[in-house]
């Protein structure tokens, strides 16, 4: 008796805590009838799909591609529920807004998808571009986020896409939010991945007690949770929310100014449809318009900010800098390297690497992830955070790729076979400006913002 009264008391109290957490104003529509696949319809691949016990059972099948159990009906604006149970050893996902055209790679499922991922990797509940852009959300921005899906148990997925918002929760936490506009509407489809020539097939995915409002939609109340903002030069609702401000408003010079100079460089940048930029001059440091840097100085902080290289291009994003050190080439502090890899030669020199892209510059080798570069004169998004304990993390399109402390003692014996070796207490200023390094090679920034810790 007790433990019926203690079930019951604990059904209250997650169903307090989830209305609390999403408003429920909208009327519920089952997209799934409990019986048959009506209003459903299969692309792509020839994974199975069956009906069982008022559950959609996907199972995995060999030599085929990704399969995809699509609704007929396309939706714009959204909030979307679901529960689903899936094999540890598979991957599958949610799509949303997606799209079939024959005119794009053959009718290739293409768009949003919601991860579903129970490996080691944790991505469940990221957000993933299928067949186009790829990871949007990956996670690792997100470390809490990483804990909400159980494996081996049903899991209960909401997806909130209204205006350019797209939010995801699993279990009632918080995991991805993405800001985009590329595709407004189109249709959710349930995916089974595929498999391999030499993995066993049979493997299976199930969802049950699916259901959408369409209507009276209003979003759940702001969390804390990254933000991964696709649209230029915007500060989104939950990224003011969370204390971020834009630290270049995209038309103007106002709070930035030269190095070592008290107003912006009259030659070698350009602002042009909301892209700085440095403009392309001999491949030297600092010898053309020079390096500029923000008004301000920051401590603890988060910065995100875009950036596209042009082809053998070399650049770069400091921190603690403190314009101390004299007049002497580009301004000293620690560095966020930006690079063209394959065609500059910097990339070969230092050791073992950092001097590539996202490395702690002549410090530090970034973690070289599958596929996290986007293409040279393609837009990447870099973050840099600075903790209040001075641990420090960079992430690269999403991929946390570095993280060190500064301060520590391998910081400082890093630091001490550097070139930065001959200065003191290089990188340790409580304070510092940001700054954006001219190296002499064409490269963009834009959607530069700030959160002070």
């Amino acid at each position: 008796m007790k433990t019926k009264k203690l079930i019951v008391l604990t059904s209250i109290v997650f169903a307090a805590v989830s209305t609390s957490l999403h408003a429920q104003t909208g009327k519920w529509q089952n997209l799934f009838n409990g019986k048959d696949l009506s209003g459903w319809k299969q692309l792509n691949g020839k994974a199975l799909y069956e009906v069982k016990n008022g559950e959609i059972i996907g199972t995995t099948v060999r030599d085929t591609p990704n399969s995809f159990l699509a609704t007929e009906k396309n939706y714009g604006d959204f909030i979307l529920e679901l529960d689903l149970l899936v094999d540890n050893s598979m991957n599958s996902g949610v799509q949303i807004r997606s799209e079939s055209k024959a005119d794009y790679n053959n009718g290739r499922v293409h768009g949003y998808q919601v991860e579903v991922d129970p490996s080691d990797r944790a991505y469940s509940g990221g957000i993933y571009d299928e067949a186009r852009r790829g990871w949007l959300y990956t996670m690792d921005t997100n470390p809490k986020g990483k804990l909400a899906f159980k494996k081996g148990a049903w899991n209960k997925y909401r997806i909130e896409c209204i205006g350019n918002s797209i939010r995801t929760w699993i279990n009632g936490v918080p995991t991805a939010s993405v800001v985009d506009n590329m595709t407004p509407a189109g249709f959710i489809a349930l995916q089974v991945h595929a498999i391999g020539k030499n993995d066993e097939p049979g493997k299976q995915i199930r969802w049950r007690n699916i259901r959408i409002q369409t209507e009276n939609l209003k979003p759940s109340k702001t969390d804390d949770i990254f933000v991964a903002n696709l649209i230029p030069n915007d500060l989104s609702g939950q990224e003011k929310a969370n204390g971020y401000a834009l630290l270049w408003d995209g038309k103007t010079t106002k709070g930035w100014r030269g190095a070592y100079q008290s107003t912006f460089p009259e030659k070698g940048w350009q602002i042009k449809d909301g892209e700085l930029s440095v403009m392309k001059s001999n491949g030297a440091e600092s010898t053309n318009g020079g390096d500029v840097v923000t008004d301000k100085e920051y401590g603890a902080f988060i910065l995100k900010f875009d950036f596209k290289l042009s082809e053998g291009a070399n650049s770069g994003v400091k921190y603690f800098v403190t314009l101390t050190e004299g007049n002497k080439g580009s301004a000293i502090g620690p560095e966020y390297q930006i690079l063209d890899d394959e065609r500059h030669p910097d990339a070969k020199l230092g050791k073992n690497g950092n001097r590539t892209l996202g490395s702690l510059y002549d410090l530090i080798t970034s973690k070289k992830i599958p596929n996290a570069q986007r293409k040279i004169g393609e837009w990447n998004k870099g973050v840099i955070m600075v903790y209040p304990n001075n641990k420090i993390e960079y992430y690269l399109n999403g991929f946390k790729i570095l993280e060190y402390t500064r301060g520590s003692a391998e910081f400082n014996t890093l630091v001490a076979e550097s070139k930065y070796k001959n200065w003191k207490n290089f990188g340790m200023a409580p304070k510092g400006h940001i700054l954006l390094q001219d190296h002499g090679d064409f490269v963009s920034f834009r959607s530069i913002k700030l959160k002070e810790l």
